[in-house]
């Protein structure tokens, strides 16, 4: 049978079920998982907006989706926007992918799925965000897309913006691989902007952003902040400012509160 990575009825909250019962103590005793604004998680369409951090392994969505799953329920409709090249390049990592609620990622897609009542999570960064050294661990970075902004507008849904503080230490990434990814043109066969270089476990050094690896055991903090209305008319642009200022003044509280 032919792979669509572009299905929505290939999710399996059985195996959702599944993954969720190891999640959750890997998240609740090796990462130490501290949540709060868990009453902002609307039981309505929605997007949810996060920011990256890690890499492939970023123990960011681990948190984030075995929340999500808590509070809507392994049947409910959550999916999550994943890169190209994991859907479509690497097939048998896609077909599981999908089958825990990913899709590929594409505006037509999230729409399809908010459309169809579901509730959508995106990381606007990209990997610009998830690979960025790790001397700027505790910066939102997003860059100048404002594709998740209009989204929200044509959808009319609410925007909910995730915070993760911790994720960033799961490795020590000390070359985003800019160069590389240009000497390589990976964005033209990958979508890819970055070549990570990384202290990661067990390898010692991780290299490129496919590597898998074991996050460091750093404690990980998660905030849900209340959801974002933008209007039609709004420029989008200004509502991204206006949301990544929000996700850092968020990121800095919860550096504050882990170091103080």
């Amino acid at each position: 049978m032919s792979f669509d990575s572009d299905r929505l009825d290939a999710r399996s909250p059985s195996l959702i079920r599944a993954l969720l019962t190891v999640l959750q103590p890997f998240t609740q005793f090796y990462l130490r998982l501290h949540r709060d604004g868990l009453e902002h998680v609307p039981s309505t369409p929605a997007l949810f907006v996060a920011n990256h951090n890690g890499g492939i392994l970023g123990p960011d969505l681990l948190c984030t989706m075995a929340t999500l799953w808590e509070l809507r329920g392994v049947d409910a409709p959550v999916y999550g926007l994943a890169h190209d090249f994991a859907m479509r390049q690497l097939r048998p990592l896609g077909r599981v992918l999908q089958a825990l609620g990913a899709m590929r990622a594409s505006p037509r897609n999230a729409e399809c799925a908010l459309a169809a009542g579901a509730q959508v999570l995106v990381y606007p960064g990209g990997d610009l965000e998830a690979y960025r050294h790790s001397r700027l661990r505790d910066r939102i970075v997003l860059g100048t897309r404002t594709v998740f902004v209009r989204l929200a507008q044509r959808a009319g849904v609410p925007i909910v913006p995730i915070v993760a503080y911790g994720a960033h230490r799961s490795a020590y990434i000390f070359n985003d691989g800019a160069a590389i990814a240009r000497f390589l043109r990976l964005h033209h066969w990958g979508r890819l902007d970055r070549f990570p270089l990384a202290f990661a476990l067990p390898w010692g050094i991780a290299v490129g952003p496919w590597t898998p690896y074991l996050p460091l055991p750093f404690p990980i903090r998660l905030r849900i902040l209340p959801p974002v209305t933008v209007g039609p008319s709004a420029d989008p642009a200004v509502a991204r400012e206006k949301i990544r200022a929000s996700m850092q003044g968020a990121l800095d509280a919860l550096a504050h509160e882990a170091e103080g």
